[in-house]
């Protein structure tokens, strides 16, 4: 009865991290499954938004602007992955690591401190409405609005000839410069808007929780790739619509599992650990299994 009444507490704050949360799996879906490049600069992209943010928001300027220049930046960051993999043939996860390494550099540099308090002063969601921060269901509605406009407009854009040529470097760069298609300014423009939309995320969480730190991104990807995994094994990715809501989806069960984790009574630091070792079933489950069927047919 005690855990029931823990995770029954927990769950309205973890929903609306979910839904936050959920931006962070999309930037990471869009490299790893549309454009088949895998990236780690979400890890560098998510504090990217948020420093920059709180340090924008602290100069004086509308939070709005700031919210947009976050992700300017996370799309930049992301370019910068998306160039030194291209031009300098560096592997994608090499490019992401060493962007990471850089951003934390640049994050310390735009916020001059480790971490930024926004306490006091304005942000987008008081901006849109004042009662926002003090209800959680008004932040989880907000943010679920958010994300229905980000899927639909994704789904738009990549029914477009330009989403079309995307995924379609994804589902063969070999043969896109056959077809006419610079495999590379598509890769640039899709790792770019994977980050924009990831620092944004991180820009929404410095301005909801009231402030911006240096350290806000660690274990961001794992969870993003977490999240992924379950929506895709719950609502599968055969259609491109199924395959943009699986990150919304799974990031909504994902904190939901996590809260009730904790409500059996480990610690949130044992968080990261359950879910390193939840991506590696994953991912490792299908090759024991087909290794096994291989080794009773041989037999």
């Amino acid at each position: 009865m005690e855990v029931l009444n823990t995770f029954y507490h927990l769950v309205p704050i973890t929903a609306v991290q979910g839904l936050l949360y959920a931006f962070v799996a999309m930037g990471v879906m869009i490299p790893f499954r549309l454009l088949n490049v895998p990236d780690l600069t979400a890890e560098g992209a998510f504090p990217l938004g948020g420093c920059l943010v709180a340090a924008l928001i602290t100069a004086g300027l509308h939070p709005l602007l700031g919210t947009l220049a976050a992700a300017g930046a996370g799309f930049l960051a992301g370019a910068v992955t998306a160039l030194i993999h291209l031009k300098f043939r560096v592997h994608s996860l090499l490019a992401g690591i060493l962007t990471i390494t850089m951003l934390w550099s640049v994050d310390l540099r735009v916020m001059g401190k480790p971490n930024t308090p926004l306490f006091g002063l304005p942000n987008l969601y008081d901006w849109i409405d004042p009662a926002i921060m003090q209800s959680l269901a008004l932040q989880g509605g907000l943010l679920l609005a958010a994300l229905v406009v980000l899927v639909l407009l994704l789904w738009w854009g990549l029914h477009t000839d330009v989403g079309l040529a995307l995924r379609g470097v994804g589902a063969n760069s070999q043969l896109a410069p056959a077809l006419a298609v610079d495999s590379t300014r598509y890769i640039v423009f899709g790792l770019g808007l994977a980050n924009a939309i990831t620092a944004a995320a991180g820009a929404l969480l410095a301005q909801s929780q009231g402030y911006g730190d240096v350290n806000m991104g660690f274990g961001m990807l794992i969870n993003g790739l977490a999240a992924l995994i379950i929506g895709e094994a719950i609502i599968g990715r055969r259609t491109l619509l199924r395959q943009l809501c699986a990150p919304v989806v799974g990031s909504l069960l994902y904190y939901q599992l996590s809260s009730l984790v904790l409500s059996f009574g480990l610690m949130p630091s044992d968080l990261k650990l359950v879910t390193g070792l939840f991506v590696l079933a994953t991912i490792g489950w299908p090759i024991l299994r087909g290794r096994a069927r291989a080794g009773s047919i041989a037999g």
